[in-house]
Order: structure tokens, then sequence, then C-alpha cells
């Protein structure tokens, strides 16, 4: 693997573990919304204003896609790396939407592709309206979301977001290409993710030191904290869809197998497994079969795949953590540092 940074001197004990200082990641997750609720009140009138199109199907399914749920992290993340920058201003706010728009472009797109039907416990767009319609509302939302940018006459900001949605579409074609797939390696999963997940993230946090006119090297730092931090909460979702359940995730335990996704507990399992346990699961990524989820659940828990693959979370998040040593100390930075907190003490 040359997947940067060390392995972590602990394994995080489970994913429904409170932090090792007693702080509740739902604690820390409120205290960060809260630093920037004022902007993100804003991020999200600019959303429904942004939304606004004399196509009567457009607005409809965009803001039920916007309204169905959702943290709203990667705006969050603009503006507390836009606070921790310096900034004073408005771009942030507009990018912090645009930053919402592509997500859920991907969202609409990512469910017409894995034939989704529900998502956060409710009916995904193209289930109720259709493949046809998700797919160009989704490209609506795309086109959108760089017309707002160019609002913002920076060259800088452009090339960044031009180069993440190009990325987040390679990872979209590697995840189709991997599925079904269970000779998928490790590192192969981890350029899959870096690109459908980490990378919007690195958008994210990047941007907000771009938009505070910080020098080169805290922009680059800002990039790493997001990306490592895209890849903790990738991991983590990866390892929910064996654990949690369906109330908790708004979706059925086992999705990902059953689209035949080769995720890391997987990956492990059958690195791990005794030759009937590999066995198992290589047919049951390459069927997509969901029916013997009982058996695979228990196979990833005896290989310690589950461990494993929080381990790996546990090191991106603490390489996030580490990357913000570049930024001055400030309320903004240390809410960045619980959201990297939160992402493996998530799903509680």
């Amino acid at each position: 693997m040359n997947l940067p940074g060390t392995r972590a001197e602990s394994v995080m004990p489970g994913i429904h573990a409170k932090a090792q200082d007693g702080a509740d990641p739902e604690a820390l997750l409120a205290g960060a919304t809260a630093l920037v609720a004022d902007d993100m009140a804003r991020v999200n009138r600019t959303i429904q204003q942004r939304l606004d199109s004399d196509i009567v199907l457009i607005r409809t399914l965009g803001e039920y896609i916007i309204r169905s749920g959702g943290k709203r992290l990667r705006p969050l993340i603009l503006l507390l790396s836009a606070g921790a920058s310096g900034y004073r201003g408005d771009h942030h706010v507009i990018l912090a939407a645009v930053i919402e728009f592509i997500h859920t472009a991907t969202l609409l797109h990512d469910d017409v592709v894995d034939a989704s039907a529900t998502r956060r416990g409710q009916p995904t767009a193209n289930d109720v309206w259709g493949n046809e319609a998700s797919v160009l509302v989704g490209d609506f939302l795309y086109s959108r979301a760089f017309e707002m940018m160019v609002e913002t006459d920076r060259m800088a900001v452009m090339k960044i977001l031009a180069a993440t949605t190009n990325a987040i579409a390679e990872g979209e074609v590697l995840q189709l290409l991997n599925a079904h797939e269970p000779d998928t390696t490790e590192e192969a999963y981890f350029d899959t993710i870096n690109r459908k997940t980490a990378r919007l993230f690195e958008a994210a946090s990047r941007l907000g030191g771009v938009v505070g006119d910080q020098p080169d090297s805290v922009c680059d730092a800002l990039g790493r904290y997001g990306l490592h931090l895209g890849n903790a909460f990738q991991l983590v979702d990866d390892v929910m869809d064996y654990i949690t359940s369906r109330d908790a995730m708004g979706k059925d335990a086992g999705d990902d197998l059953a689209e035949g996704k080769p995720t890391l507990p997987l990956i492990h399992a059958m690195r791990s497994g005794n030759p009937g346990q590999a066995a198992l699961v290589r047919d049951a990524i390459r069927e997509g079969d969901r029916e013997r989820m009982a058996e695979i659940l228990q196979v990833v828990t005896d290989t310690g795949a589950i461990d494993y693959t929080l381990e790996r979370a546990r090191e991106q998040s603490s390489l996030a953590i580490a990357a913000l040593d570049a930024l001055q100390p400030s309320p903004s930075r240390s809410a960045l540092e619980d959201l990297a907190r939160f992402s493996v003490l998530r799903g509680r």
C-alpha cells in the first residue's frame, strides 16, 4: 500500500465508543456546526435561491433531495476552513453552496447507477421521478454549481473545482469497474474512495484557504486535512454497512454487498480468512448476494475486518488532525479537529 502516513498505535475499540476524553461524537458535530451557524443559514438560503428554475421538475426534484436530510458536512468544512484562514467576505458562502450542489448531483447519479430505492430513510429521487429525471437534474446542479463558482472571479477556485469534479467522475467509473470484482486490492479500493469521496472533502477544505489568501503551504495542508477526513468518513461508512441498523443508516444493512462493492471489510476478510471463508465472501461479491448476510457478517467479524477498517479510519483521522498544525490556533481550527474526531466516533 502507498497510502501516506504511518499506522496508528492503537485500534479503536468499536464504532459505538466515545472518545477517550469522554466527548460525545454528536456534541463534537454540534459544537462545530454552532460555530458557523449564521454562515450556514446563509448557505441554506443561497441553496434555496439558486435552485430556482422555471422548469418545475428541476425545482421540485432539487428541493426534495436538498431537504431530504444530511449534515451539510462538506459546506461545514469549507466554512470552518475559511474561518481558520481568517476570511471575511461572502465568497465562502457561495462556494459552500457550490460544494453542496456538486455533492447532491453525485448522489443523484449514484442512486441511478446503484438502482437505490432509499437514502437517509426516504425514497430516492430516481425511485420517485425516474432515472431520466434524476440524471438530468443532477446535470443541472453541476452546471449551476459552475455558474456560481465563476462569480468568485478566482481562477484558482475554478481549477480546484474543475479538477475535483473530474476526479469524482473517474472514481465513479472505477467503482463501476470494480463492482462484482472480488480480486479488487486494498490499493485499488483506496484509489477509488480518494477520487469518489475524499476529493470533494479536499476541495472544500482547500477552498477555505484559497479565499482566505493563505500561502500555498497552508492551502496544501488544508487539502491534506480534507483528503484524510474524507477517507475516514468513507471507511466508517463501509463499516456501518455491516454493523448498523437500517434506522441509523437510512438504508438496509448489506446494501454495499448487494451492489457487489468490494469494500475494505470484505477485502480484508478475503485476505485474512480461511479458504472457505474467503470463497464465501468472493461468491457474495460476484453475485451481489445479500441472502447469506448473516454468514458474511460472521466472517467479517471473525477475521477482524471491522477492527482493521476502523484502525485505518483512525489513522486517517489522525493524519487529518496533524495536517492542521500548519494553521494558527483558533476556534475554527479546533472545530476542524473535532470533525476529524467525529468522523471515527459517529454512528452511536
